[in-house]
């Protein structure tokens, strides 16, 4: 029979998680990077952004993130802007929804931008239309039941 040479399967390196839980520096950007927002997730390691500048863009997930870092509809991410393909980015980063919070406290993000920490198409607080869904009960009919 031949001899294990590696330490675990894949369900090791599932379990292995880098330490996340901890305090990291808040990453801002540098020219040829902008902020963006993730529209929606298309498979094969891409998905697609808005970015700050008002842009669309397809953005390439890099290999680094590829099934590491878990992105979703709604995240905060740091792209890298392409000089020869204008509609086209690579996502270099993910923020943590604190860290989109402070980002914003900031004023590198602008207040138009709904951070909903990975709830699409959530209801915030700030919202005109948001109390037209909701009924509400006389609490003297709760007492009579």
């Amino acid at each position: 029979m031949p001899k294990n040479k590696g330490k675990g399967g894949k369900n090791r390196k599932r379990g292995k998680n880098e330490a996340d839980d901890d305090k990291r520096e808040l990453v801002f950007k540098e020219d040829g990077q902008d902020y963006a927002q993730v529209l929606r997730m298309l498979g094969n390691g891409r998905c697609e952004a808005m970015c700050i500048d008002g842009t669309k863009r397809l953005c390439h997930i890099r290999g680094k993130m590829h099934k590491k870092v878990w992105i979703a509809a709604g995240d905060i991410v740091l792209v890298g802007l392409r000089d020869f393909q204008n509609d086209k980015a690579d996502v270099i980063f993910k923020y943590m929804p604190d860290e989109a919070r402070l980002l914003k406290a900031y004023g590198e993000l602008p207040e138009t931008t709904r951070l909903n920490e990975g709830i699409a198409g959530g209801v915030d607080d700030e919202d005109e239309g948001a109390g037209d869904d909701y009924i509400d009960f006389e609490d003297e009919n709760i007492d009579k039941i």
